[in-house]
């Protein structure tokens, strides 16, 4: 990018210095769901009309915005900044999980919808997600995994196959 913006567009590179220094300057964490925001909290917490019963707890920001961009949710979040991973020294103070425990116990969470990757470390960490909520009594969904709409199975990789043919749901 740096090299195109060199060689074609010194003017598109000046603009977009100026709005990186902007955001650096201007942008934070949002003090209840951690997302990026101007203000001390952030417009979807301070949103009434979002369902406050219902929490989506992901890994970053972006998965903020594909979650707001694809689908209809309307209810909170919560942004860990990372994933468990004891091998690199990130461990549940570092993804503000005493942060995440604190909503637990005030707030009125009946739903809290596990949104991490399907890594290894995202798997971990929905499984220590699941067991905060639990303890609090709150139900605990986690995204579907599988086959992509349009995919063709011929072409789904073995691991995807077989965990989307494990998770199968009755049709009705």
């Amino acid at each position: 990018m740096a090299l195109h913006l060199l060689e074609r567009d010194r003017e598109g590179g000046r603009r977009l210095a100026d709005s990186l220094k902007l955001a650096m300057d201007k942008m934070r964490r949002c003090e209840r769901c951690r997302n990026f925001t101007v203000d001390a909290v952030c417009k979807v917490c301070l949103d009434q009309d979002r369902d406050q019963s219902v929490l989506c707890v992901v890994e970053s920001p972006a998965d903020v915005l594909a979650i707001e961009s694809a689908t209809a949710y309307k209810g909170r979040y919560f942004v860990l900044l990372g994933r468990l991973s004891p091998l690199d020294g990130i461990g549940p103070e570092q993804l503000g999980l005493n942060e995440l425990a604190s909503r637990l116990d005030d707030e009125a969470i009946d739903e809290m919808i596990i949104a991490t990757n399907t890594t290894v470390e995202g798997e971990a960490t929905a499984h220590y997600l699941s067991q905060m909520a639990s303890r609090n009594g709150i139900r605990v969904s986690r995204l579907a995994q599988g086959v992509p709409l349009g995919g063709e199975l011929e072409h789904t990789d073995q691991s995807t196959l077989a965990h989307a043919f494990g998770s199968r749901q009755p049709m009705s």
